[in-house]
């Protein structure tokens, strides 16, 4: 499976460009832009195995800080602090990395 069976690739293309200068990524705003915060609970869990490269059944660190390239491959890779910050918001239970349950969370209170 692959993003673009989610999401439609323009909004994708969309919000990925709209975060390409360092520092910017706001997950808010781009869970908004992709058109993934309008998505059914079951839609997310899709983006979040794809999301999910190691297939662990979590999104860590270093999953994170390459969540745009998951998006598409054009994206970027997050900075430390962005990681950082996006860790913070979805990980709810601070085990230091974000489950199924806890992604969903995060996208749908963006």
């Amino acid at each position: 499976m692959s993003m673009t069976d989610v999401l439609a690739a323009g909004d994708i293309s969309k919000a990925v460009t709209a975060f390409a200068a360092p520092e910017s990524f706001n997950h808010k705003k781009f869970f908004e832009l992709c058109g993934l915060k309008g998505k059914s609970k079951d839609d997310m869990k899709k983006v979040f195995h794809i999301l999910d490269q190691d297939r662990s059944g979590f999104i860590e660190k270093d999953e994170l800080c390459l969540i745009l390239k998951g998006f598409t491959p054009q994206g970027r890779d997050l900075s430390d602090k962005e990681t950082t910050i996006l860790l913070a918001a979805g990980d709810k239970d601070g085990d230091g990395k974000i489950g199924v349950d806890e992604f969903v969370t995060m996208v749908s209170e963006s």
